[in-house]
């Protein structure tokens, strides 16, 4: 049962991780983490890439929940989804708890 449910968390974690894992896609995190909600507009305003490029970024946040999106206007503004921030933080206290408790052992183990 725990190797499913460890199994599942993977599965929920990988798409979370990958679209976390490009340079630009974590700006646009990083940016609307300090700033606040931003309009494709404004979050491709100082990128070295275009707007397209920014929209298509945007997109890959938004599918892997990192981000959602509301149209105002003719605009369309994004805004983080800080539970998602949370789960990555959850999954990487989880790898550190076990890397904790395998240490552990590896000392409990060493000094026998």
């Amino acid at each position: 049962m725990a190797e499913a449910a460890a199994s599942f968390r993977v599965r929920d974690a990988a798409p979370l991780f990958a679209a976390l894992g490009d340079e630009t896609r974590l700006r646009l995190v990083d940016r609307l983490s300090a700033g606040g909600p931003a309009s494709i507009t404004r979050l491709s305003a100082s990128a070295e890439v275009s707007r397209q490029a920014i929209t298509k970024h945007v997109e890959v946040l938004a599918k892997a929940h990192l981000v959602r999106t509301r149209r105002e206007g003719r605009e369309r503004i994004c805004e983080l989804e800080p539970a998602r921030l949370a789960d990555a933080h959850a999954y990487l206290d989880g790898i550190s708890r076990q890397w904790d408790d395998a240490l552990g052992r590896l000392k409990r183990f060493v000094e026998r």
